[in-house]
């Protein structure tokens, strides 16, 4: 994997805030794509990036076959007005086909998924016939070809039907399952190492101090990263001194193809991370007109990209999803994915916003008793303020030059269900 030169930041960097759009923008341009892959069973591919263009070798379904349990016959003895009567003179089921050819005025009990017989071409439901005897009543409201699959009406022999870079879905393992494929080559895991930096973070089961506080930011990123494309190398908490931190970036740089630290990338005197990734020669740009997640280190340290995130736990998780999220993407080179979407929903509260920097607000979206969707904040907004995290399901995303919002105004939502 080979890390792409990157543009020097020296300018924005001295010039203080660069707008959030314009940050995502550099990041993506300055990222490696994963060329590896693995082959794996089609069971184990959900949420995998597809490394191979898939092709069908034959037709599906590969003969024309009933799409409902009815009764085959020829549409030539379809009646023009009134009702026609047929001779029942077999039965075809799927898997047991009827081998017989189908003549006029004759047809054949058929059922969902039965090979359609020589001589037939229409079949109508069970529901639409009365059977008396060995003999069925058709009336007059059917057409010719109806309720039959055709052979390649789902996939043509020869078709590629899914493309290199596919995020995979339960229905496209079914795909590749229906063309007997029982493995698949994806794109390899990401091997993305992750740690927690300050001297006042300490681990869960460690006793507190009046000053110290438990590390919630890496298990917020453990949680956020458990996904099957992705191996986790936790680096737990790290020493707060440069050279500590430095050491322990190089060597998880020999493994990881990504790093993310939080803490320590801001402007004060023990913030050590930023001192470390300087050492490197590789910072790439520190502060952003976003609120919250204002620092944020972004660069690379040998083969891995780097990303400092900020302390506060609500400042991390914003910043992951804004900047983190897609990069980690744009590096799988997911082409085809699900949509994540954002929707013009109304506020139905003011909420206050400075123009000159996006604000990202967590919020609640919900919907009224006729259907109509609405947001409102989830109250107190601080960045140390982790349940207002808990609390939402959704971004409110405020734009770089909006300002303050007020009651009955369209803001921009950015759902969790289409990110987490």
């Amino acid at each position: 994997m080979m890390i792409p030169a990157q543009a020097s930041c020296t300018d924005i960097f001295e010039s203080g805030l660069l707008p959030a759009e314009q940050a995502l923008s550099q990041i993506l341009s300055a990222l490696p794509h994963i060329d590896d892959y693995e082959i794996i069973p089609i069971e184990k591919a959900k949420a995998r990036t597809l490394a191979q263009t898939v092709i069908a070798s034959f037709n599906v379904p590969r003969l024309n076959n009933a799409a409902v349990d009815g009764y085959g016959l020829n549409a030539n003895d379809l009646p023009s007005m009134g009702t026609a009567s047929l001779n029942v003179i077999g039965s075809a089921y799927a898997g047991t086909p009827y081998s017989k050819k189908v003549s006029a005025r004759q047809c054949v009990r058929i059922m969902t998924g039965a090979i359609i017989p020589e001589g037939v071409d229409t079949v109508i439901m069970q529901e639409h016939v009365e059977l008396k005897n060995n003999t069925v009543f058709i009336d007059d409201r059917h057409k010719a070809g109806q309720n039959i699959r055709l052979a390649g009406e789902d996939l043509r022999q020869g078709e590629a039907i899914l493309q290199t870079g596919k995020f995979l879905t339960p229905a496209d393992i079914g795909l590749i399952a229906s063309l007997g494929i029982a493995e698949i080559k994806v794109k390899r895991k990401l091997k993305i190492a992750i740690a927690s930096t300050g001297n006042e973070v300490i681990s869960i089961g460690d006793t507190p101090s009046k000053s110290s506080l438990y590390d919630s930011n890496r298990y917020s990123l453990y949680a956020a990263l458990d996904r099957p494309d992705i191996e986790i190398i936790n680096m737990g908490i790290l020493q707060d001194n440069p050279k500590t931190l430095l050491n322990s970036f190089n060597q998880a740089s020999q493994s990881a193809d990504i790093i993310i630290s939080s803490g320590g990338v801001s402007v004060g005197d023990a913030d050590h991370t930023k001192t470390a990734l300087k050492q490197s020669g590789q910072v790439d740009f520190w502060k952003i007109a976003i609120k919250p997640g204002r620092p944020l280190a972004f660069g690379h340290i040998n083969n891995s990209v780097f990303f400092g995130l900020p302390g506060n736990p609500v400042a991390v998780m914003v910043s992951f999803y804004q900047f983190v999220l897609p990069a980690i993407e744009a590096m799988l080179a997911i082409k085809e994915k699900a949509i994540a979407p954002t929707l013009q929903v109304e506020s139905i509260e003011n909420i206050r916003k400075k123009k000159g920097r996006t604000e990202i607000v967590r919020g609640i979206l919900q919907q009224d008793g006729k259907g109509h969707w609405t947001v409102k904040s989830t109250g107190k907004q601080g960045s140390g303020i982790l349940r207002s995290m808990s609390l939402a399901n959704a971004f409110i995303i405020l734009e770089h030059d909006r300002g303050t919002v007020k009651i009955g105004e369209s803001v921009t939502v950015q759902p969790f269900s289409g990110l987490i």
